[in-house]
């Protein structure tokens, strides 16, 4: 087995087959704040997989982190500034209105039992995210209700110690974009995005020591931060 597996998908915008369901992206994460690296991503993906939307998700009692700095109702009014002006970027709550830890496998069959076959759903992720995946809550079934799409870098490199995930990706990494509409089941597919390394992290940290993270995210967001006096 090789100690490294390469992706080079190339940024080509997919055609829809004729009368194929539309392909929805679902964009996870804490944003705390959410910044133009999230932002930048789900555009690129947007274009790249022609989404008919793309829908953020905040998460409300992250698994696998610290509890967000900022509430849940701040995170979730930041998002909806951030996408204001973008028709295909939607903000979803649903994570934000259940109890107890925010599992994506719980979204995701919450989701397919919402759209009934109208559309396929696509859950969008990093590369930083794929290589923890196993430890995900139920993570062998999250191909049942979604493809897995993972932003990466050009010449990105994924390293293979984890046999697991290198046997997940064996089985069922898919080559081509049409497939993502084509394909009776759900797959894994690894597309080259622009990279922008922005982190929420060093934002936070930013703001904590007086500096400015200006052109790290959108003023509207930054504004917001200023007027609530997070982070600081």
């Amino acid at each position: 087995m090789p100690s490294h597996l390469h992706f080079t998908s190339m940024l080509l915008g997919a055609t829809p087959p004729a009368n194929s369901a539309p392909l929805i992206g679902l964009m996870g994460g804490t944003f705390d704040p959410i910044h133009f690296g999230h932002l930048r991503m789900a555009q690129e993906l947007a274009e790249a997989l022609n989404l008919s939307e793309v829908r953020f998700i905040p998460s409300a009692t992250p698994p696998h982190r610290d509890q967000p700095t900022s509430s849940a109702k701040q995170r979730a009014e930041m998002v909806a500034l951030a996408i204001a002006d973008n028709p295909l970027f939607k903000l979803d709550t649903r994570e934000l209105e259940r109890e107890g830890y925010s599992y994506t496998i719980d979204t995701l069959q919450s989701l397919h039992e919402e759209l009934q076959g109208k559309a396929r759903l696509c859950l969008l992720m990093g590369m930083d995210a794929l290589a923890g995946i196993t430890s995900w809550h139920r993570w062998q079934e999250l191909l049942q209700f979604a493809h897995i799409v993972v932003a990466t870098r050009p010449g990105a490199v994924l390293p293979a110690d984890n046999l697991a995930l290198a046997g997940f990706l064996q089985t069922h990494t898919v080559s081509s974009l049409p497939q993502l509409y084509t394909q009776a089941h759900n797959g894994i597919y690894i597309q080259c995005i622009t990279a922008l390394d922005i982190s929420a992290t060093h934002i936070r940290h930013q703001l904590q020591i007086g500096q400015s993270p200006r052109y790290q995210l959108p003023d509207s967001v930054l504004d917001y931060i200023h007027r609530y006096h997070l982070y600081s």
